[in-house]
């Protein structure tokens, strides 16, 4: 997978988000997704494609959290 370009795009936080401190920011691109924390943006960014970041998306509406 190729890693796309994020410079310039729009980040945003989820509107669920409560504080200021403890949240990640996602960037959508066409045809993929990138995650950075609000606190250290520098410090990198995941970076998922369209699917990936579509079945995460879908885990979470059916509250499917992972592994306890």
């Amino acid at each position: 997978m190729h890693k796309p370009d994020l410079q310039g795009a729009h980040w945003f936080k989820s509107s669920r988000s409560q504080t200021q401190d403890a949240c990640v920011e996602a960037a959508l691109v066409p045809g993929f997704a990138g995650v950075r924390d609000t606190k250290n943006r520098d410090g990198g960014t995941l970076v998922f494609d369209s699917g990936q970041w579509a079945s995460f998306l879908d885990s979470i509406k059916r509250g499917d959290n992972g592994p306890t």
